[in-house]
């Protein structure tokens, strides 16, 4: 059928029927920024006895969950493999903690929702980050104090080169801020299929960031718990952050800083409020999104390209922007950061 696919060997069309490859498929509905731009060849993987087929193309390989932490800029060359992997069962539990292994295609917020509802601590904190479960180790995902890398025991991935399956513990993930061998060392090497966590069936709450406190005495709880602290981190989140599925986004577009704590004194004299958290001796971490907003750029829009209204550190799409719209307007935000706080920004969206 000459798809140029460079398959090892095989009939072309025979895997190309197999594998439901589709070609020329628009990736609108697959990122959560809504970018139209077309993968050359698509594909969904529901099953992990297909990975020795997907293996045997030689095309470049995107791993696609939720789209939840992408920028698209063009059209997208090689193979796009969109994750439907699923499933959730318990492998083992003692009197403290019960171990659980989750499919990477599992929608992270799902499985939040099903521990919570079991009273099972440790990811309640994590309630409503979007994208799937294999996001949560490759970004070792956190919000409001807490860390995927906290709860995960191991990490079950297909290593291409070697066609074959490996596990690692937590410490082989060498997991960091937003952060893990498998954006580093292993990056483009593997396929995430599955990720044991270990949650507290006796929890150990965290309410001390941001305004946990607050919301949970506005809802009136008096009694904590995980759905209640589960409850008022979603508040707090759709309050601030947009829904991709009204307004096109992905989150926070940028990681918090962490900078040296003489670099920390110097802005501290001239902004004495300036909100910090302190990493160790020498570091000190502050807020993406307050820096942006003291250089002007919330609520900006140029085009369909914009910096959300209440929310400083999201960048959004209110309809047609392109993703290199999108990507320009991240990189002139880069440089006035630069220029005013001597502070260089990192991207924490992938950019495709």
């Amino acid at each position: 059928m000459g798809w140029g696919l460079g398959l090892q060997g095989k009939n072309n069309s025979s895997i190309f029927a197999q594998m439901h490859l589709q070609q020329n498929i628009s990736l609108k509905p697959y990122n959560t920024f809504g970018i139209d731009v077309a993968a050359e060849y698509f594909t969904e993987l529901s099953d992990i006895s297909s990975f020795e087929e997907i293996t045997s193309i030689q095309q470049q390989k995107h791993i696609l969950g939720g789209g939840s932490n992408i920028l698209l800029t063009q059209p997208v060359k090689g193979l796009v493999i969109h994750n439907k992997l699923k499933g959730i069962t318990i492998e083992k539990e003692d009197d403290e903690h019960i171990w659980i292994r989750v499919q990477s295609g599992e929608i992270w917020h799902d499985f939040v929702l099903y521990a919570i509802n079991k009273g099972l601590g440790g990811i309640e904190n994590l309630a409503l980050i979007p994208g799937t479960v294999g996001a949560s180790p490759m970004q070792n995902i956190g919000a409001y104090g807490v860390e995927a890398k906290e709860t995960i025991e191991s990490v079950t991935f297909w290593y291409w080169n070697e066609q074959t399956f490996l596990t690692y513990n937590n410490r082989e993930c060498a997991f960091g801020y937003r952060d893990s061998i498998f954006k580093q060392l292993l990056k483009d090497k593997t396929f995430i299929t599955s990720v044991v966590y270990k949650l507290d069936k006796r929890p150990k709450y965290n309410t001390s960031y941001g305004a946990i406190e607050q919301e949970l005495e506005s809802m009136g709880v008096h009694e904590l718990s995980v759905k209640a602290i589960a409850y008022a981190v979603m508040h707090i989140r759709t309050s601030k952050l947009p829904d991709p599925k009204v307004i096109g986004n992905a989150g926070s577009f940028f990681k918090n800083p962490a900078i040296h704590k003489k670099l920390f004194s110097i802005i501290q004299g001239r902004y004495p409020n300036i909100p910090y958290y302190k990493v160790n001796d020498k570091l000190v971490k502050v807020p993406a999104g307050w820096l942006i907003e003291q250089c002007g750029w919330k609520g900006f829009k140029k085009g369909d390209a914009g910096v959300h209204a209440k929310q400083a550190l999201v960048l959004v799409n209110y309809g047609s922007a392109k993703g290199s719209d999108i990507w320009k307007l991240s990189g002139e935000i880069l440089s006035s950061v630069k220029e005013r706080f001597g502070i260089e920004l990192e991207r924490e969206v992938q950019v495709w």
